[in-house]
């Protein structure tokens, strides 16, 4: 190649050789363009043609030198465009090849984009906006911790720093007694800080503070999750069963003790035939009026208790749901204060507990059996706040319908259903930092002959990340409300509080659920060693979607108490009421429905947050309305309806689900309107639009069905989705570090 006529086909050449992919065809089109050049001598062209000669490739030495000519000749990478940019630099003032421009042209045309991959090796990495992208400190990531912790932010900093002392270092043992051991020694520690009696009286050693003690739960979940739920059996299940259930009999006697872990117990419901269905639960309390005592039973083994925290080791006494019989009648489950173990561990007679061994996770939890052979409790062992045995032997309650006073009961019990998303949004969090942290850092592919990038560059690991990023701070506002609604409750409103409650359960384990799952894929082999923690995240939480309520039973629960306000407004689902609430839905869908507005695609409609709020109302009424007009359809045709449920009940998930991202929008939308910091205003924004928009990409399928939108609309919100993940890439790490979790806790090392 050292004739000049030859150097200005060098870009060719390398075109040709750097591109493993070429087919046979293509370099049929390449001998044909040589063939064609009339300024070439036919040596020339042979030449040429032996350069591209698939039997006979160039070495690996030649090829290099063809990319250092090529590189040398460039001055201006900027403006360098196709080959024949190239091309024209390498040529000679004695070769004028301007008048070849139109066959380089058609050449690259002929070959597709190959020449366009061909500059891209010779760009710089200022070129490339992918490689350039990076974290940066857009906004107060102390003031947007301080705004998420709200009220509760100096129990949040002390739990903090009790759980990064050096006694919470993690057990590493695999040896389940051992650990089962150190989560009791932690619990003691809490214990001894007023952490397990927060929710309790004054006057017996708590602080009345439930909102503290939601709070305390939530930030120990970045922690071990074992001790979470080894401190919610004790203190929450088992203290505030006591507290909520009982008398003051029973807070005099217990509630100090149960605070200190003197008195360590158990909420004993589930069977094993019974889980969901508490109503249908076979353990019996048969009161004995002779001597004023009840008789515990369990009449058969599926009857027993079953896996209830606390029973395998530590457990002294426990609250026992049993039905309630007086005279041969039954008086429906009622609780019922049982000791189990002496003070020195050693288990009385008449009862039997199993462990429930070795699980998927919270192995830290002494999860056991409990069978009860005839054993006999006092009379003021019965917890009597809503039901009673007089002293003549007589069934007693200020609630005279039994199955109000049954759902009374459960209801006072709501605040697990509250503990329990909360400390699975905490593992959420954890889980993304870690994945966020790590891939802010970890560096694979790049330009051609630049170093690598990030892989938070890359937009389908956005795509994977940052829209749950963006979910779990929603879901921690909706959170906060949910809170707020069940500490300021009134009679009135507490079957709406308990159904949210059930959703928002529902909706926290099961994103954790998804997210710890799609964090452990992206970070790749690093997610699947125990040492950053993902393994046990998720296999902690993994219970999570089917313990306080399987999730799917509670989802229908919300979806019932949403029919049964829609009934109560239309008068027992009767057609006019229901044609009345379609006929009002449609007048307000009419002109969210006109072609402009289904089509509508500009920026400013798609990141309104106006547009997000009604298509969430739109798609919540509109199922609803169908679901009830389906219910009412079915009975009216004969159906019983615990049938006509039956046959609906996929439908009845869909009307929570959406009732509950309804909720969730709008107080993360409530939330970021108090907001002040117009930078920290800004990126929530951001967060709030690209949650918005996710879940309608999720949903589309359904708003293209009723029309609300067109393909047009879906594909550009898809497009939206991804410009919105792009433009928070450069504060998703901050994001992150605002949840403030402390390194001794968080302990994986590739989130350092």
């Amino acid at each position: 190649m050292n004739d000049s006529k030859m150097k200005a086909f060098i870009p060719l050449l390398y075109l040709v050789w750097s591109d493993d992919l070429l087919t046979q065809k293509e370099f049929s089109t390449l001998q044909q363009f040589i063939n064609s050049l009339a300024q070439l001598s036919s040596e020339e062209q042979q030449y040429l043609l032996s350069k591209v000669d698939i039997s006979n490739p160039p070495s690996r030495k030649e090829l290099m030198q063809w990319k250092s000519d090529i590189e040398k000749s460039i001055k201006d990478k900027a403006s360098v465009k196709c080959i024949f940019d190239i091309a024209l630099a390498l040529s000679e003032k004695d070769f004028d090849i301007s008048g070849l421009e139109l066959k380089f042209t058609k050449l690259e045309n002929d070959l597709g984009v190959l020449g366009e991959e061909l500059i891209q090796n010779f760009k710089t990495k200022a070129d490339s906006f992918t490689a350039t992208s990076q974290t940066n400190n857009n906004f107060n990531v102390l003031k947007l911790t301080e705004i998420l912790d709200g009220n509760e932010s100096r129990i949040i900093k002390k739990v903090k720093s009790v759980i990064s002392r050096p006694e919470f270092a993690y057990e590493t043992s695999t040896d389940i007694n051992v650990y089962r051991q150190t989560v009791y020694n932690w619990c003691k520690i809490l214990a001894d800080e007023n952490f397990g009696n927060m929710a309790y009286p004054k006057q017996y050693g708590g602080e009345e503070n439930i909102a503290d003690y939601f709070a305390i739960m939530e930030t120990l979940s970045y922690h071990d999750l074992s001790l979470v739920i080894k401190f919610g059996v004790q203190f929450g299940l088992w203290g505030m069963s006591v507290q909520s259930l009982g008398t003051e009999k029973h807070y005099a006697k217990y509630l100090k003790d149960i605070g200190s872990l003197k008195l360590p117990g158990c909420f004993a419901m589930t069977e094993t035939h019974h889980g969901s269905n508490v109503k249908g639960l076979e353990t019996t309390a048969t009161y004995n009026h002779s001597d004023q005592t009840f008789t515990i039973h369990t009449p058969h083994e599926k009857a027993q208790k079953e896996y209830i925290g606390n029973a395998a080791v530590h457990g002294q006494m426990a609250t026992v749901f049993a039905k309630l019989i007086i005279d041969g009648h039954d008086y429906g489950v009622n609780a019922f204060i049982v000791q189990l173990r002496d003070t020195k561990g050693n288990i009385l007679n008449g009862i039997t507990i199993g462990d429930c061994g070795h699980k998927m996770g919270l192995n830290g939890v002494d999860n056991g059996t409990i069978r009860f052979e005839n054993v006999a409790i006092p009379k003021e062992n019965m917890l009597d706040r809503f039901a009673s045995v007089n002293d003549k032997g007589e069934f007693e309650s200020p609630i005279p319908s039994d199955n109000r006073r049954f759902f009374t009961m459960l209801g006072t019990l709501v605040g697990g259903r509250i503990g329990i998303p909360r400390s699975a949004l905490a593992a959420a969090k954890s889980g993304l930092t870690i994945a966020i942290r790590y891939s802010d850092q970890r560096r694979q592919f790049g330009p051609e002959g630049d170093p690598e990038v990030p892989i938070l560059n890359y937009r389908m690991h956005q795509r994977r990340l940052l829209p749950h990023l963006a979910k779990t701070y929603a879901v921690h506002f909706g959170l906060q409300y949910l809170t707020s609604r069940f500490l300021n409750r009134t009679e009135s409103e507490m079957q709406e509080i308990e159904a949210l409650a059930a959703g928002m359960k529902s909706y926290s384990t099961w994103s954790t659920r998804d997210i710890l799952q799609e964090c452990r894929e992206a970070i790749g082999g690093k997610g699947y060693l125990s040492e950053n923690r993902i393994d046990a995240l998720k296999n902690d939480t993994e219970i999570y979607t089917t313990f306080e309520g399987d999730n799917t039973v509670l989802m229908q629960l919300v979806a019932k108490n949403r029919l049964a306000e829609f009934r109560k407004s239309f008068g027992e689902m009767g057609s006019f009421g229901i044609i009345n609430y379609v006929y009002e839905n449609a007048k307000t869908a009419i002109a969210e429905k006109n072609p402009i507005i289904t089509r509508k695609t500009d920026d400013e409609h798609l990141l309104d947050d106006q547009f997000h709020l009604q298509a969430f109302v739109h798609r919540e009424k509109t199922i609803l309305a169908s679901a009830a007009r389906r219910v009412k359809k079915l009975i009216d045709e004969g159906l019983e309806a615990y049938d006509a449920f039956n046959v609906v009940q996929h439908q009845m998930i869909d009307v929570a689900q959406a009732y509950l991202e309804r909720v969730v929008l709008e107080q993360f939308q409530i939330a970021i309107s108090k907001v002040e910091d117009a930078k920290i205003k800004s990126i929530l924004l951001k967060l709030n639009q690209l949650y918005a928009l996710s879940q309608i990409e999720k949903n589309k399928g359904w708003y293209l069905e009723d029309g609300y939108m067109e393909a047009v609309k879906t594909k550009t919100i898809r497009k939206m989705v991804n410009q919105l993940c792009w433009d928070i890439r450069p504060d998703a790490l901050s994001l992150v570090n605002t949840f403030d979790i402390p390194q001794s806790c968080l302990a994986a090392p590739i989130a350092v």
